[in-house]
C-alpha cells in the first residue's frame, strides 16, 4: 500500500512540476532572460521536483511492476489542467470533463486487472 501513496505523490510532483515550468515560462516571458532570478528559481525548482520525483518513481518500480504503476501517472493528465486554472485561470471545456472520465475509467480498469 505504502508503493501505491509514493505512486501518487510522484504523479502529484510530476503534475506540480509542470505548473512550476509553465511559471517559469511566463517568467521568461516576461524578463526576457533565464538569468532573471525569479525564472532562475522558479525553474530551478521545476527540475529539483522532477528529480526528487524520478527518484521516487525508480524506487516505486523496484517495487510493482511497470504495468501497474504506470497508468497512475495518467492522472496527471488530470491534475496539470486543474492546476492550470487555478494558478492561470484557465477554463475548461466539455471535452475535458469527457476526456477526464475516460481517463480516470481507463486506470480504474488498468490497475484492476
Amino acid at each position: 500500500m505504502m508503493v501505491y501513496f509514493v505512486a501518487v505523490l510522484c504523479v502529484l510532483g510530476i503534475a506540480g512540476g509542470q505548473i512550476l515550468f509553465k511559471l517559469s515560462a511566463a517568467s521568461l516571458q516576461r524578463s526576457g532572460s533565464f538569468f532573471e532570478l525569479n525564472t532562475l528559481m522558479t525553474l530551478f525548482t521545476a527540475f529539483a521536483l522532477y528529480g526528487i520525483t524520478t527518484i521516487a518513481w525508480v524506487w516505486v518500480l523496484q517495487k510493482i511492476d511497470l504495468g501497474k504503476a504506470y497508468p497512475l501517472m495518467a492522472m496527471a493528465f488530470v491534475l496539470v489542467p486543474i492546476g492550470s486554472h487555478f494558478v492561470f485561470g484557465e477554463r475548461f471545456s466539455v471535452q475535458y470533463f469527457i476526456g477526464v472520465a475516460l481517463i480516470m475509467g481507463g486506470i480504474v480498469v488498468a490497475l484492476k486487472g
